[in-house]
């Protein structure tokens, strides 16, 4: 049986179960993810949601590996504008960032404040640092990817053939404004 892991919000009355391995670790420096880490991260509560270089931390799974425990109805979608294809969710209990959803993907990125101190996957890479005014201050620790790579939509493809090409829905009631 694959390994599993418990994740939650900060406050823990959200919960949700991912198996297996993670499609990929990755830290996004893409202006979307920076605009809305800004705008999240004050909302009561909240933790930070940006490293101190600016990017946003995700742990990429496909939607059959991922359970949600408790708390669902819980949570809340944002949307950078009312027209954007991504969206991202949060537990509304404690302004907890849980996931990022682009429309009809395969896979949710999990938002790396939801692992415990010390058992967040290994970074693989950074991507989207083009949209940076200038990268040269990131650490040379991993690619930093311009884009994405062909590796990275490479590993995206393998998991949605595992998944016979399936797109689940996550139902999420309710919006949060912020």
């Amino acid at each position: 049986m694959s390994p599993t892991t418990c994740l939650a919000c900060a406050c823990g009355q959200f919960s949700l179960i991912v198996q297996g391995d993670p499609i990929t670790s990755v830290e996004c420096h893409c202006d979307s993810c920076r605009a809305a880490g800004a705008r999240l991260q004050r909302l009561p509560c909240a933790r930070p949601l940006l490293d101190s270089r600016g990017g946003t931390r995700f742990v990429l799974y496909r939607k059959d590996r991922i359970q949600f425990a408790a708390g669902a109805d819980r949570l809340k979608e944002f949307r950078l504008s009312s027209g954007a294809s991504t969206r991202r969710v949060l537990a509304s209990c404690c302004n907890t960032p849980v996931f990022l959803e682009f429309k009809g993907g395969h896979w949710l990125s999990l938002y790396a404040g939801l692992w415990p101190d010390g058992t967040l996957p290994p970074l693989e890479m950074r991507t989207m640092t083009g949209d940076l005014p200038d990268a040269s201050f990131l650490p040379g620790d991993v690619p930093n990817l311009k884009r994405q790579s062909g590796a990275f939509f490479a590993r995206l493809l393998k998991a949605w053939i595992a998944m016979g090409f399936r797109s689940p829905r996550i139902a999420v009631s309710g919006e949060v404004q912020a």
